[in-house]
């Protein structure tokens, strides 16, 4: 399998992957929160959530970087 294959893949996968923990990342449920105000000044962050979050962020590092390989690799 050639780096730009492996490359095409890991892009697809994390989008998909980032996608899918954004989706299920959670805000506050009243109707407020709609619209930008939860009514809450400051959460913190804890179990399931807090590793969903890391998570996500991770997947998007890696969907970035992933397409940087590719724009950098000569086909």
């Amino acid at each position: 399998m050639q780096l730009g294959n492996f490359l095409e893949v890991v892009t697809f996968v994390s989008a998909f992957l980032t996608i899918l923990l954004i989706l299920l990342q959670q805000r506050g449920a009243s109707l407020g929160a709609g619209f930008g105000s939860s009514g809450e000044l400051y959460t913190t962050r804890r179990g399931l959530e807090k590793s969903l979050f890391v998570t996500t962020i991770i997947s998007a590092v890696v969907f970035v970087s992933s397409i940087l390989g590719l724009l950098l690799i000569p086909v």
